[in-house]
């Protein structure tokens, strides 16, 4: 009977232990990681288990409610000028201690950008920022070249979460100075300060997180959890079925039901904050004409897309916001609408004369993308446009022979310089590209739009900048799409409104195991 009790009780712990660990299978898996030079959907998911900023907010809540992250408090010294405590006994995934100077060096790679991935991001996001520097050994300041009226907002944005100085220059050649090698071998070996450390990396095929127990925050979860890439999504529901993941991601609304009729399964989704785009490039030749692409605009039913691709799930929005966004939020706005006999009119009244569109899109990044695509040629035609899709794992956003193409636009923070602005800023990635095109009236109005403190003047300026992209559109937001991921019953996890879009966040409170 002793022997049975042992060997019983040996096997509980032995499940409890297993229980605490997981495996999930994504669409995709980055091929570096290191949160400042990334940006996209996939590679936000890995980054918020690993990683600390120095404000954080409570991603349960749709509204921004700040709370202390690697800061303890914080204080605007005065209108340029933002002071802060950092966390005391806060360690490194190598167990290096976190100090002052490792918070300084890792804003300033960001704020005074000489890494070129850390320029574009910098340069779209950070461009008020001018340097962080250290007062004492648990105080910095940050200072922008203006009156900053997001300081929270653009302090706690992954592109400047904090990474070791001394171990990061160690990487290649001179370890006293910053060079290219070292952050190009950051993104292979990743060090943070958060719950988990990422314990092994294959690029574009595996991450596997594990607890660490020196963490200065709330326990990890969970023991391990491991992304592997399975890429059709087929693929996906057969292994959650069969127990390889416990969690799959990216599950488009009509296989909801192959994994919701199995009682050992569910399914958790929401509206992503993302839009999937279609944009136009307003230097094509046979572009130039901005009747030519609000009729391929208004030629588009999206709530028929919604309808058929997403089953009514997605949102379609009326302008360029999204209600994460606040006060900043105006769906009473009508930049963008469907006018199938408006197109008809714009596209007689044009310099079109029957030449063909050609539609870009990738084969599988985007959920849909393809079928999209492929719909929106069809809904062309009916008006009097010759489109064709053109399926290509090249990225061609920046080529000058790009016509259209699918692509996203994330909200990478809660607000429309977080989205829209982020793309379509003057000097921004879409200009940068050769796609988009602003003048002195673009940029001015971007301006009061920006750094206006009131913020019914920001939404003044926001009117006229979406105002703007109706008489000449570089951008169709098709729709929100509904993200969903398929899971095992045990596992209680779900995607929260606070965070941007894909964050797998298995941090204390956000995942429980109900075998643990």
């Amino acid at each position: 009977m002793k022997t049975l009790l042992m060997t019983t009780a040996a096997a509980l712990l032995a499940s409890s232990a297993l229980a605490q660990s997981i495996t999930v299978g994504a669409a995709n898996i980055s091929d570096y990681l290191d949160p400042g030079r990334d940006h996209s959907n996939v590679g936000s998911q890995f980054y918020y288990n690993s990683f600390d900023t120095l404000i954080d907010r409570d991603h349960s809540k749709l509204e921004p409610e700040w709370v202390p992250a690697l800061a303890t408090e914080w204080r605007l010294v005065d209108d340029t000028t933002m002071e802060l405590k950092l966390r005391e006994g806060v360690k490194f995934h190598n167990g290096e201690d976190m100090t002052a100077d490792d918070v300084v060096f890792s804003l300033n790679r960001m704020y005074q950008a000489t890494f070129a991935p850390y320029v574009v991001r910098s340069k779209d996001r950070l461009a008020n920022f001018a340097e962080a520097v250290k007062i004492d050994d648990h105080t910095v300041q940050i200072k922008v070249e203006r009156p900053e009226p997001l300081w929270e907002t653009l302090v706690s944005l992954q592109q400047v979460m904090i990474i070791p100085e001394d171990y990061t220059k160690a990487l290649s050649g001179d370890p006293d100075v910053a060079e290219d090698g070292d952050f190009e071998a950051f993104s292979l070996a990743p060090v943070g300060t958060g719950p988990y450390a990422i314990s092994e990396f294959v690029p574009g095929q595996k991450v596997v997180y594990s607890r660490f127990d020196a963490f200065w925050g709330d326990r990890a979860p969970l023991e391990q959890a491991t992304v592997i890439r399975i890429p059709e999504t087929a693929s996906r529901i057969t292994a959650l079925k069969t127990g390889e993941a416990d969690i799959v991601t990216n599950i488009a609304p009509d296989q909801l039901d192959l994994i919701n009729a199995d009682p050992n399964l569910k399914t958790e989704g929401s509206a992503t904050a993302l839009f999937h785009v279609m944009i136009m490039n307003v230097n094509h030749p046979n572009l130039v004409d901005p009747k030519i692409r609000q009729a391929m605009s208004m030629a588009i039913d999206r709530d028929l897309l919604n309808e058929a691709l997403w089953l009514g799930k997605a949102i379609v929005p009326s302008t360029h916001t999204m209600a994460e966004m606040g006060e900043l939020h105006m769906p009473e706005l009508d930049t963008f609408e469907y006018n199938p006999e408006k197109a008809r009119e714009l596209l007689a009244e044009s310099s079109y004369d029957g030449e063909e569109i050609v539609f870009d899109a990738y084969p599988v990044y985007y959920t849909n993308g393809v079928l999209a695509a492929q719909a929106i040629t069809e809904m062309w035609a009916e008006v009097g446009i010759k489109g064709r899709v053109n399926v290509t794992e090249q990225w061609t956003g920046a080529s000058p022979e790009l016509m259209a193409r699918s692509w996203s636009n994330p909200m990478y923070f809660a607000d429309p310089f977080g989205s829209f602005g982020v793309m379509w800023a003057p000097n921004g990635p879409s200009e940068g590209s050769g796609r988009f095109n602003t003048d002195a009236e673009y940029a001015a109005i971007w301006e009061r739009f920006r750094f206006s403190e009131d913020v019914e003047a920001r939404k003044a300026a926001y009117v006229e900048l979406m105002d703007r992209i109706k008489q000449d559109p570089p951008v169709l937001p098709l729709y929100r799409p509904f993200e969903s991921w398929g899971m095992h019953k045990g596992i209680d996890w779900a995607p929260q409104p606070g965070h941007i879009p894909y964050v797998l966040d298995f941090r204390a409170g956000a995942i429980a195991l109900a075998d643990s």
